[in-house]
């Protein structure tokens, strides 16, 4: 059994909680969270196992490292404290353990991320022996394994392009709704996730990813963004009102430009409510869904919907980020000490439950 921590107890790390502790070839030995409040409490409560697991949350950091885990996910957030992230993980790297992520987005395309990002993961490994792997649902397995894997059908690729449409009223994190994305500010507000060279920064790195496994260079890359109001106030179950006139919807894209065209293409359409920007591509069903269109010969088009924690898609989504992470676990262990990406790690399969 893989000893492995889980660093963090909130949207992922609930779900990590629960995917390892599933898992069959890993240990849950220790959770690690930021919260006093959380500290003691059972790690089967905060993370909705459904019973205790006897294993109390903790504060202590370097007293769980001492113990030489084999494995951590890292769970806790890196959109706002990057180099915090940064330095936790390089900790754990350094105290010798296989540490999955989806925290660090430029190291996702870890072999064009910045120098200053990738050294010291690399002299972490070469001292420590552990290893690191970066990814997620969108960016993560929504524009790198499902894309490839489906392009892999078709006898002609003219295009690939990968959508995330979501409802993000669904999506419980106020200060990256509504700040970081600008749901409910005035049209006038400069959202930071949609300045300028930020989207390709977040989703760059997919890009460059499928054009590797595609054998297409790059000419370059760009970046289309549009953004709607709300045409009347509205009320959300979970975030609260959103007034009349205030931004709520986003589409933009980050588009892989080869031979003068976009070919490679990561979407995203984000409302607060599904009552803004209706003629935008909209989801199946439900709040909301990934999907990749292959143009070509055949078309093919493929939509995941996940959902967790109450029918809610933004947990679900969560969920699936983790299972890519926690499944790929014992395969790192297995592996060379080193800095992987997701063409690296196969996409590994689930276990079929056994009653």
């Amino acid at each position: 059994m893989i000893a492995t921590v889980v660093w963090g107890t909130g949207n992922v790390g609930r779900a990590a909680v629960r995917a390892v502790n599933a898992h069959p070839a890993l240990k849950l030995t220790s959770v690690i969270v930021h919260d006093e409040a959380k500290a003691g409490r059972d790690a089967g409560l905060l993370a909705d196992v459904g019973h205790e697991l006897g294993i109390p949350a903790t504060k202590d950091i370097d007293a769980t490292l001492a113990t030489n885990p084999r494995a951590v996910v890292y769970a806790a957030s890196g959109d706002v404290r990057f180099d915090d992230a940064l330095a936790d993980i390089v900790k754990a790297i350094r105290a010798g353990a296989v540490v999955v992520t989806p925290s660090l987005y430029p190291l996702y395309d870890q072999r064009n991320a910045p120098p200053e990002l990738r050294e010291p993961v690399l002299e972490a490994i070469r001292d420590g022996g552990g290893s690191l792997f970066v990814s997620g649902v969108d960016p993560g397995w929504g524009n790198d394994v499902l894309p490839l894997l489906i392009s892999g059908l078709g006898t002609r690729v003219d295009v690939v392009r990968c959508q995330e449409i979501f409802d993000y009223s669904t999506y419980e994190q106020p200060d990256s709704v509504r700040y970081l994305v600008g749901m409910g500010q005035p049209m006038d507000y400069e959202p930071p996730m949609l300045l300028p060279m930020v989207p390709t920064m977040v989703w760059g790195g997919q890009i460059r990813l499928m054009a590797r496994a595609l054998g297409v260079d790059l000419d370059e890359l760009r970046e289309t963004v549009d953004r709607r109001p709300l045409e009347d106030t509205v009320t959300t179950r979970t975030m609260g009102e959103f007034a009349k006139g205030t931004q709520g919807a986003v589409r933009f894209e980050v588009q892989g430009i080869v031979d003068g065209e976009p070919r490679i293409v990561i979407e995203h359409v984000t409302r607060i409510h599904p009552s803004c920007a209706p003629d935008w591509p909209q989801p199946p069903s439900g709040a909301g869904a990934h999907r990749v269109v292959i143009e070509g010969r055949p078309r093919i088009e493929v939509t995941v919907e996940a959902t967790d924690e109450g029918e809610n898609r933004s947990a679900g989504g969560n969920a699936t980020a983790v299972g890519r992470l926690v499944n790929a676990i014992d395969w790192l262990v297995d592996a060379e000490p080193g800095l992987y990406d997701a063409l690296d790690v196969p996409l590994r399969p689930g276990r079929l439950e056994r009653k």
